[in-house]
């Protein structure tokens, strides 16, 4: 035991001590969230700012501001690789500074494996245990194939991360260098859901059963169904990610784990985000289960639950079911994440449905999210053979197993109001409607 605290001790240095050791050229990865330090990269941005190194890149998951790196003077320099645009990348991806992988999120691992090019992976983990391993806490995600496929592993030790349980564990004896940083880890604040939140939320409830296995994306309507679902009974969680809802469905007693058909007992998880309540629900916690995104994530194991329910967020839908939400006609904005993982796996499932929620409007009311096409350029997240449920705060649109005149129908039924007399115009006009 006092093996693994020496080992500890002789492999301690600074931030800066670590950024020593990044060369020229380095291809580096930090996993999701809080899980990408920001103490060490801010010192490898120092020591390229003076010069002494350059050509870096990173790649990052949902990336927050307060990385030098991220700075437009940084750009051929330390550049960021995106792989889903967060509120610290997406200026830089929308002015061209910052390019960015369009993958499937269950496929990250993958895609590491392939390119197999990492030279250091930098990842915030919780304090070494008496057997010599750390943690990752709130996320697994990605990690665990950046470990296998980088040269170099320094971690940043911060007391604040919550020590969870799953296939999420590095071992002193794999990591080259650590510092330690106890700074506060980021939360995302507890909004109030907005009426239309609201709206969206009690029509997805209706059509949860009880016994179902459910996975929540993130956004106001989280929160909303959160609420909607407390009075469902023995429901359980799969789900990329873990947020303020999951915790408040359990404390209620509408989540128990008991009836899903795998994992019982246990709330599954790929990564967690969400305000202190939820970090000190999962510390120590052997209840959740933080397990790699190619599983937690891959439509065959979500099938394997019964009665699967999927709730995502969309930017945009046409007459045809095509998904738009990682675009803004071709203007990036964030990514694929999991949404097309949860469509198909939930379609696969044993009484399984998928919910793709929005409002009905955007920029005010100006501008229907309902249109006949989408805008030019934007990108499809979930194709239009595999969309199952539209819900804005107007109804739900079942367009699975629906003819393109039934879908059109649908979706106008559930637009806002002042569009639908347009939106019928253009479905004649395509011939759509007669």
């Amino acid at each position: 035991m006092s093996n693994f605290f020496q080992m500890y001790k002789e492999k301690l240095t600074t931030a800066e001590g670590i950024a020593d050791l990044i060369k020229s050229g380095y291809n580096c990865a930090s996993p999701i969230c809080m899980g990408e330090p920001t103490d060490i990269l801010n010192a490898i941005a120092s020591r390229v700012s003076r010069g002494e190194i350059s050509g870096i890149k990173t790649n990052g998951t949902l990336v927050f501001p307060g990385k030098d790196y991220l700075k437009p003077e940084f750009s051929g320099k330390f550049d960021c690789l995106s792989w889903f645009f967060g509120p610290g990348t997406r200026k830089g991806g929308q002015d061209g500074r910052i390019d960015y992988f369009s993958v499937n999120y269950s496929e990250f691992p993958r895609v590491y494996d392939l390119r197999n090019d990492l030279d250091a992976v930098f990842m915030v983990v919780s304090p070494m245990d008496e057997h010599g391993y750390f943690s990752t806490g709130p996320y697994c995600g990605e990690s665990l194939s950046m470990l296998r496929n980088a040269k170099h592993v320094f971690l940043e030790v911060n007391k604040f991360l919550p020590r969870t349980f799953g296939e999420n564990f590095v071992h002193i004896s794999k990591v080259e260098a650590l510092c330690e940083n106890d700074e506060p880890i980021i939360e995302l604040p507890v909004t109030p859901p907005s009426e239309t939140d609201q709206k969206i939320g009690e029509f997805i409830a209706e059509m949860v059963p009880n016994e179902a296995t459910i996975q929540i994306g993130i956004g106001g309507v989280s929160g909303a169904l959160g609420k909607a679902l407390s009075g469902k009974k023995d429901l359980g969680v799969h789900t990329e990610m873990f947020s303020d809802a999951m915790v408040e469905l359990i404390e209620c007693g509408a989540v128990t784990n008991e009836k899903k058909t795998i994992h019982k007992r246990q709330s599954v998880s790929t990564f967690c985000f969400g305000s202190k309540k939820v970090y000190d629900y999962l510390n120590n916690n052997p209840s959740v289960l933080m397990l790699p995104v190619d599983y937690v994530n891959d439509p065959y194991i979500i099938a394997k639950h019964d009665k699967f329910i999927s709730v995502n967020a969309g930017l945009e839908v046409d007459f045809f079911g095509q998904v738009c939400s990682e675009s803004i006609g071709y203007i990036p904005f964030s990514g694929p994440g999991g949404q097309f993982d949860y469509v198909k796996g939930a379609k696969m499932s044993r009484g399984g449905r998928s919910f793709i929620s929005m409002p009905s409007t955007a920029k005010g009311g100006s501008i229907s999210k309902i249109k006949s096409v989408l805008a030019s350029g934007a990108s499809i997240t979930s194709h239009k053979n595999e969309v199952d449920c539209i819900v804005t705060e107007y109804g739900v649109a079942e367009l699975y197993g629906k003819t393109i005149r039934e879908r059109t129908k649908a979706l106008i039924n559930i637009a806002h109001p002042k569009f639908r007399e347009e939106l019928t115009f253009e479905a004649k006009k395509m011939n759509i409607l007669i």
